[in-house]
């Protein structure tokens, strides 16, 4: 967990996501006060992820919610690449079979096309994450995180959101959704992201006097 400073300024961060599972896990990570998501500010903004790459939908959705809002912002991108299935479904992972399906409902789709690899080694796979923070001056950071593991043959626990149930961890015998949130923020591709880019943060943005 990235430690809070005491920060007398006004200035606030905005995590520029939609996805409430994303939103719990920045703040958490963050844990500064001056942290707000849209729902805080009853912004309603829709950003179409045309990019090819986690780094090129991160910026446009930074720039787009800090256009919006006048605020910095922090847009993550992220997904899941499985090695079987040529690095699918990567940046299409929210959209993954798609509009019609829900979080469940596109697990079970990956599980079944990974049928026809059984066997572990085949199997491996990472979640990853693109961090891309703006400012309506034109100023800008970014950084990235992996987290390694495979695919497992069912879905196990109920933690998290997402692919988090059918990631298993080897090292930690168990799945991303059977770890507490705790342990969760540790070594999951999203903290590795946040704290790769909080010296950028500090450095590019130093009003937010995280």
């Amino acid at each position: 967990m990235i430690e809070r400073a005491n920060n007398p300024s006004n200035t606030r961060l905005l995590v520029a996501s939609n996805n409430g599972g994303k939103i719990r896990e920045i703040r958490a990570l963050l844990n500064n006060a001056d942290v707000v998501c849209p729902d805080d500010l009853n912004l309603q903004l829709e950003v179409e992820e045309t990019g090819s790459t986690f780094v090129a939908n991160a910026a446009l959705k930074a720039r787009a919610f800090a256009s919006e809002t006048g605020l910095i912002a922090l847009a993550d991108d992220s997904g899941l690449q499985v090695d079987a299935l040529d690095g699918a479904p990567g940046v299409l992972s929210a959209r993954y079979g798609g509009t019609g399906l829900d979080d469940v409902g596109r697990y079970r789709l990956l599980l079944e096309r990974m049928k026809d690899f059984p066997d572990p080694q085949q199997r491996s796979a990472r979640f990853c994450c693109t961090l891309f923070v703006a400012a309506t001056d034109g100023r800008t950071c970014q950084a990235e995180g992996t987290c390694e593991g495979r695919i497992a043959h069912a879905p196990s626990g109920q933690h998290g959101f997402g692919y988090d149930p059918i990631f298993f961890l080897p090292e930690h015998d168990c799945t991303m959704a059977e770890l507490a949130a705790q342990q969760k923020n540790a070594l999951s591709h999203r903290a590795k992201a946040l704290k790769a880019v909080y010296s950028a943060l500090q450095q590019t943005f130093p009003e937010l006097a995280l």
